[in-house]
């Protein structure tokens, strides 16, 4: 593309699409910066923030997504003899 590809409108477009980027990047900062002080508010009141990481990452999930994964994780600890075998 060449600049006179770009005319009138379309040049308003762009500059308005990047403008509104610029925006939403600032904004994506300012909250990672509130998410940060959050953790560190967390950990300054004693809990664990890799626990805290985790159990986000598990609220994310749908039930059945999760129960799912444990059931597998569980059957590798079971095979491993990290687990004890559960009898019916």
């Amino acid at each position: 593309m060449t600049m006179k590809d770009f005319e009138g409108s379309s040049k308003e477009h762009l500059r308005a699409f990047v403008e509104r980027i610029e925006r939403l990047e600032e904004e994506k900062k300012a909250i990672a910066d509130d998410i940060r002080e959050v953790f560190a508010e967390a950990k300054t009141m004693g809990f664990d923030i890799k626990a805290v990481r985790q159990i986000l990452s598990i609220r994310k999930k749908e039930p059945h997504v999760r129960e799912e994964e444990e059931a597998v994780l569980n059957t590798y600890l079971i095979a491993l003899g990290m687990l004890p075998e559960f009898e019916d």
